[in-house]
């Protein structure tokens, strides 16, 4: 401040010889010399409140602009002002500035990749459009294929003395070593943000602590607060906090035992969301060991919070966690016991991706253990999305890799599986046989839900094969075995498969609760497979009763509930039940569109129904 007063008085005609020694005595000059003037002062870079106090002018007429990284929320008087980056249409107009509207035009998907590869930063943009304006034999696409990677990114981003990453470094710079530590560790997180729960993982540190250096970091503008208990980093900010934990993270360790606790903490805490969604489910008893503690819930709706809260960012972990051989078995553990992120529909997509690389990771390393988990996983997920040839084909592997293995829980689960996967493809004896194994394997581990779920799965093996009253009977008793259990979630599945087994009896009130409490459950976990399932099951009672309007609101709810989830094979049994219910209300036209459709599913997968849809289509009266 003294050095700047001295400069702002002899700016304003201040000889040397008048100019004080004091900070006090210049700034009161300063002030008075302002006196009657109508000045503003811009002070740049500012680092902190007590800096820039002595030059302010804090006279009539004058104002002061202030720019820092800190929020100098201890400034009396002061009008706080966020500035964000610029928004997508911003950037790429100060870009075509500098560049140009004819070479921008001429490659407007490359530009805008090139923005957003800058994290739509101005300066970023400024030197990126800079460096491509002094170059004009690069096209645009060349500077974009540069900033893609990663690695090399604020590298590519500088152009004479300006320079991303020594902004940056003025920042990281004024940092106390705590504060450093943690700008270095929670950057190498994957995911679009941490929650102070996670963070604290990475740092080691209790909760206060960890909000209190995060709360700094937000204050110096190295950190954003994306909602109350979130933080994020700015693209640009978090490769360069992982360029500042490769130089400076001692010893280098440190990095990979700071991401080895995320995964502690995310497979921990997914195990207790596990254990309160399906109590007695044995699955939680085989994961693998962890030494950081994880979150507990109170009740299962906090902990499906939790779940679809943190779905991307456990994912991301997941994701990270494949490319180290000592983190790839909790990875596939986090995986499964997070089942409810692909059953639910919320992350389906993401979470196959994820399933699959883990695959190629485990095949890599050789592990039996993990790649006959990853198969059980994927056999799920192929299952949930109507993929039944992919999903026999991963459970056979599951099944065969652990024949013999001291790890058990693949092997049951593998027989249930492909009992399903052969129920679905009409192959009755086969999926008999493998879910008589299933129960089996099941009660020598002592899973009474696993049992419970093969039980429940036979009982629509029963009913396919004309076996109506032991279809009832084998639903009752698994669903029976979930209620002893408390377990909710399957409980619902279990009379899911009651109403199934009831409506082929002509039970319809019994079938029509059973299922309405199902749905119920169904919605309340936020499981929209079979939420839309059991509303097309609902529909399917409906037309048993002949109450065609409401088999045709409930099939139309159910195609919408299930239109990102569940495949085409489940769009394809609904669009037929669908076709019934319209041509019950004499909408002959609409039925024979929507069986149209299924066959068009059922040919292209494959499906024994086509055959029950062509006839329909035959004897229609509009074919």
């Amino acid at each position: 401040p003294e050095t700047v007063l001295g400069s702002f008085l002899r700016a304003l005609g201040t000889p040397d010889s008048a100019i004080p020694d004091a900070l006090e005595d210049r700034a009161a000059l300063y002030r008075s010399t302002l006196d009657g003037r109508r000045v503003l002062v811009l002070l740049d870079n500012a680092r902190d409140a007590a800096q820039i106090r002595p030059l302010l002018p804090g006279t009539p007429g004058c104002a002061a602009l202030v720019t820092s990284r800190i929020r100098m929320v201890d400034l009396a008087g002061a009008h706080l002002v966020d500035l964000d980056v610029m928004s997508p249409e911003e950037a790429l107009q100060l870009f075509t500035r500098i560049v140009g509207e004819e070479r921008v035009q001429a490659e407007r998907e490359a530009a805008l990749d090139v923005v957003a590869a800058c994290g739509f930063l101005p300066l970023a943009i400024r030197i990126a459009a800079s460096r491509l304006a002094a170059r004009r034999t690069w096209t645009v696409s060349v500077l974009a294929a540069k900033l893609a990677d990663e690695r090399r990114r604020l590298d590519e981003l500088q152009a004479g003395d300006l320079a991303v990453k020594a902004t940056f470094e003025l920042g990281y710079g004024q940092l106390e070593p705590a504060q450093a530590r943690a700008f270095r560790l929670l950057g190498l997180a994957d995911g679009p943000d941490i929650s102070l729960a996670a963070a604290a993982a990475v740092l080691d540190l209790p909760l206060r602590d960890t909000e209190d250096l995060l709360e700094a970091l937000v204050d110096t503008s190295l950190l954003e607060s994306a909602a109350p208990g979130r933080y994020r980093y700015h693209d640009l900010v978090r490769l360069y906090a992982r360029a500042c934990a490769d130089r400076d993270e001692h010893p280098p360790t440190e990095k990979e035992n700071a991401l080895s606790r995320l995964l502690d903490f995310y497979l921990s805490t997914a195990a207790r969301v596990y254990a309160i969604e399906r109590p007695g489910d044995r699955l939680v008893d085989h994961l693998e060991p962890t030494t950081y503690e994880g979150l507990a819930f109170t009740d299962r709706h906090q902990a499906q919070d939790w779940l679809y809260s943190e779905s991307h960012c456990l994912l991301a972990c997941v994701r990270q966690s494949a490319t180290t051989p000592t983190t790839l078995r909790r990875a596939v553990d986090l995986l499964w016991a997070s089942l409810d992120l692909a059953e639910s529909g919320a992350n389906s997509r993401e979470y196959e991706t994820v399933a699959t690389l883990l695959r190629e990771a485990a095949l890599r390393t050789g592990d039996v253990r993990t790649q006959g988990r990853v198969a059980i996983v994927l056999a799920y997920v192929h299952q949930l999305s109507g993929r039944f040839d992919l999903a026999g084909e991963e459970a056979g592997k599951a099944r065969t890799l652990s024949v013999g293995s001291p790890d058990p829980l693949p092997l049951c689960w593998a027989s249930n599986l492909l009992g399903v996967v052969a129920f679905y493809q009409a192959r009755y004896a086969d999926a008999e046989q493998h879910l008589m194994r299933a129960i089996e394997d099941f009660r020598r581990c002592e899973d009474l839900a696993g049992e419970a779920s093969a039980l429940c799965n036979q009982s629509r093996v029963h009913l396919a094969t004309g076996r109506a009253s032991t279809a009832v009977a084998l639903a009752r008793r698994g669903t029976a075995m979930y209620d002893e259990l408390g377990h909710a979630l399957k409980g619902a599945n279990g009379r899911y498969a009651m109403g199934i087994a009831l409506t082929e009896g002509n039970q319809l009130s019994d079938a029509s609760r059973c299922l309405q409490e199902a749905l119920t459950t169904f919605t309340d976990s936020r499981q929209r497979l079979w939420e839309g399932m059991t509303l097309f099951r609902l529909a399917e009672v409906d037309i048993a009763g002949r109450q065609y309007a409401r088999a045709a609101s409930n099939a139309e709810m159910a195609l919408t509930v299930l239109r990102d989830v569940g495949g085409e094979w489940r769009r394809g049994k609904v669009l037929t039940v669908l076709g019934h219910a319209l041509r019950g209300i004499g909408q002959h036209g609409r039925a024979v569109v929507c069986w149209q459709d299924a066959l068009t599913i059922f040919e292209a997968t494959k499906s024994p129904e086509a055959e029950e849809v062509r006839g329909l289509l035959t004897h229609s009266p509009a074919a």
